[in-house]
């Protein structure tokens, strides 16, 4: 099982695999053609009020994780994590995320839930 976390402003590269956009809105000066997303599971991506509370610094990204993991258990969203899971079994997949720190987002959550 691979999964990756990169920029979806870097070029795509063929071990990418399955390319997932992971964040809620799109990336700003990105068209959908360079960007070449395969899937955009938007509900898997944290709510608006907690993007904007751990963007505002107000909390550490153990209190993020935290909240976002609980926000993960929603039967939507489990069920696309579940989705992503299935994908991840058949092969590479890589996480796009248009912020600057990959690896304190959102996206290394996720990477971390699905066994990479």
């Amino acid at each position: 099982m691979t999964v990756r976390v990169r920029r979806v402003y870097d070029p795509p590269e063929p071990e990418d695999g399955v390319r997932v956009l992971v964040d809620r809105l799109w990336p700003r000066g990105l068209s959908k053609d360079a960007a070449r997303v395969d899937e955009w599971p938007k509900a898997l991506t944290p709510s608006n009020e907690l993007r904007r509370w751990y963007h505002a610094g107000e909390g550490s990204y153990e209190e993020f994780t935290s909240r976002y993991e609980a926000e993960l258990a929603d039967p939507e969203a489990a069920q696309l994590l579940h989705t992503l899971g299935n994908l991840v079994r058949m092969g590479p997949v890589t996480l796009l995320t248009a912020v600057k720190s990959p690896q304190e987002s959102h996206a290394a959550v996720l990477a971390r839930l699905l066994g990479s």
